[in-house]
């Protein structure tokens, strides 16, 4: 199993490591970290079915690909490669598919791994480091820091959600500030907490120096 895990981490090393996004290996390295720390405080799920859809849940992301269809490609490519139990790589790519925001759209998660890897991955999107990751994502995409002619989507399809025109700061109210509400495990609801009310203190501070009253 160790052999499997070193040769998944120089795979998404290789693939990932010069991201500019927010979505580069120490972003890998970080959700693998927080899944496992929730595998073992709510001391439920497969262990290394968790590290294994932690380390590769960004390969087929649609935003980091050409395409939906490429990024799939890339991911079950390279499962075949490896000496997996076909439960095992079924169970990967269901983790996989299932745990992204998609602008809000709820998917049904089937598994505890699930749940675990989910949580991880969204509380890497909050707090001091979500910030910075949001501003970093914003700026690649061309994106404002903020703009007061923008209004915050409440409602939009995942192409809206991907697509659509907003702000690094719109994006605190369409994803970043929904996410502790939105977590599965006990855990990693206390974690979201201090990560939530940093986020609160950033945007009340920020728009303080954006209306010059700090």
């Amino acid at each position: 199993m160790q052999a499997i895990i070193q040769e998944t981490e120089s795979f998404v090393r290789e693939l990932l490591g010069e991201d500019c996004t927010g979505h580069d290996w120490y972003h890998i390295e970080r959700v693998r970290r927080n899944a496992l720390n929730i595998c073992e405080k709510e001391k439920k799920g497969d262990r290394f079915i968790i590290e294994m859809a932690a380390l590769l849940h960004d390969v087929p992301d649609e935003k980091l690909n050409a395409s939906k269809e490429e990024g799939e490609r890339k991911l079950f490519e390279f499962l075949e490669t490896l000496e997996l139990e076909q439960k095992a790589r079924d169970q990967i790519i269901e983790i996989i598919e299932t745990i992204s925001f998609k602008g809000g759209k709820k998917s049904e998660l089937t598994s505890i791994e699930a749940e675990i890897v989910q949580d991880a991955d969204r509380l890497d999107a909050i707090g001091a480091i979500g910030i910075a990751r949001t501003c970093a994502y914003g700026g690649k995409k061309g994106q404002p820091i903020y703009s007061p002619d923008f209004q915050v989507r409440e409602t939009m399809s995942e192409e809206e959600y991907r697509k659509g025109k907003s702000s690094s700061i719109h994006h605190f109210y369409e994803k970043l500030l929904k996410l502790k509400g939105l977590m599965n495990t006990e855990t990693a609801k206390e974690l979201a907490e201090k990560r939530h009310q940093l986020m609160e203190n950033y945007l009340e501070e920020f728009f303080n120096e954006w209306n010059g009253q700090s």
